[in-house]
């Protein structure tokens, strides 16, 4: 199980490190709000990730990937999300993170963290196609998932930090609402025409 653990956590850290809808999401609310509203964010997503965990564990990542409604459902969810974050965004009178923006409650940021990453159908393929290849019963799934787990959460800090340290910056930038909102349809665009 060793090796296959190495093999695991180099392919997980490769596959993590490309940037997705998770990633955007963490560092644009960090860069307009700060790093505990980034660390929020990341702990959102990271519970939507345990989630995923829970249903591949149960069978439940292979009934959605096996099923176009069950997948398109799941599919238009997250790409609504995701427009209705852009449009927030415009709505905003100023730059991310000003004061006349209401800046989202850690609770808020949680919550869209996690619908984030639970509506996102790439990541139940992610779990379907790429655990199997190295998990090899039931039984190792809770250690493979913890791994990954913390990988994940690792990484997400990371980028907070990063985004922290441009966030002042940003946030003195008028246009910054637009760039956030052309990023979140942007990602809603690409999860349509993606597949």
């Amino acid at each position: 199980m060793t090796s296959r653990m190495i093999a695991f956590t180099l392919a997980s850290l490769t596959l993590i490190a490309i940037p997705g809808p998770n990633m955007i999401f963490i560092v644009t609310r960090t860069a307009a709000q700060g790093l505990r509203a980034g660390l929020a964010s990341a702990l959102g997503v990271e519970a939507g990730t345990l989630l995923h965990i829970a249903l591949a564990g149960i069978g439940v990542a292979a009934l959605v990937a096996a099923s176009p409604v069950a997948f398109t459902v799941v599919k238009y969810a997250g790409v609504g999300y995701l427009v209705y974050l852009g449009v927030q965004a415009l709505r905003s009178k100023a730059g991310p993170g000003t004061e006349t923006v209401r800046p989202a409650s850690p609770a808020r940021l949680f919550l869209d963290g996690a619908l984030i990453n639970a509506l996102n159908p790439k990541v139940v393929l992610f779990f379907l196609a790429f655990l199997p290849q190295f998990v090899r019963s039931e039984s190792e799934l809770p250690l493979f998932g913890a791994v990954l787990f913390a990988l994940a959460l690792a990484a997400d800090i990371t980028y907070c930090l990063a985004a922290n340290a441009i966030g002042p910056w940003l946030r003195r930038r008028a246009s910054g609402n637009r760039v956030v909102a052309s990023i979140y349809f942007g990602l809603g665009l690409f999860t349509v025409l993606a597949g």
